[in-house]
């Protein structure tokens, strides 16, 4: 008897990444995602939304609010909507007493820079600093050159020379 080959689409990815989800098998559902991205098959909504909401249940805060920027960027039709919620994601894990690391910070002001919310990633970079977590190399640089497209060469220069006094450049 022939094998017949089922063709997996994005529907059936989504299942499956929702299926390990929901049996906590997080690690799996991502080598799902990324098997799915490899074969050039574009994620949906659901399927971003499924894997985000397995990650924050399974506390993996910074690829579910990496995964929301991703999203953000790829939904023309959303603009401004998913950095939204990634930004109240990220404000209720501060509230619930979750210390957001570097690599958390620099996904929102990342996210910021793109959309052009320069006065909102400032002010991020800011309470970053106020709340004892110090930026490094990519968080600077990722403002900069946000700065230096706007044409904000002053503040700009600013921070790389903030940047060169706390010796994160030679």
């Amino acid at each position: 008897m022939a094998q017949s080959r089922v063709s997996l689409d994005v529907q059936s990815y989504s299942i499956m990444i929702n299926g390990f989800c929901k049996s906590k098998m997080v690690n799996e559902a991502l080598n799902l995602f990324e098997e799915m991205r490899r074969k050039n098959l574009v994620p949906n909504t659901v399927t971003y939304s499924t894997l985000i909401d397995g990650l924050s249940k399974s506390k993996r805060i910074s690829r579910a609010l990496e995964l929301l920027i991703e999203m953000h960027h790829r939904d023309g039709l959303c603009k401004g909507g998913r950095l939204i919620d990634a930004k109240e994601i990220f404000q209720d894990l501060s509230v619930k007493g979750y210390r957001p690391n570097v690599r958390t910070y620099n996904i929102i002001i990342n996210g910021l820079c793109k959309e052009g919310l320069f006065e909102e990633a400032l002010a991020l970079l800011s309470k970053m600093e106020g709340n004892g977590c110090l930026p490094d190399a990519v968080t600077f640089e990722t403002v900069i050159r946000a700065l230096f497209e706007k044409d904000e060469n002053d503040m700009a220069e600013k921070l790389l020379r903030k940047m060169v006094a706390g010796g994160l450049l030679n």
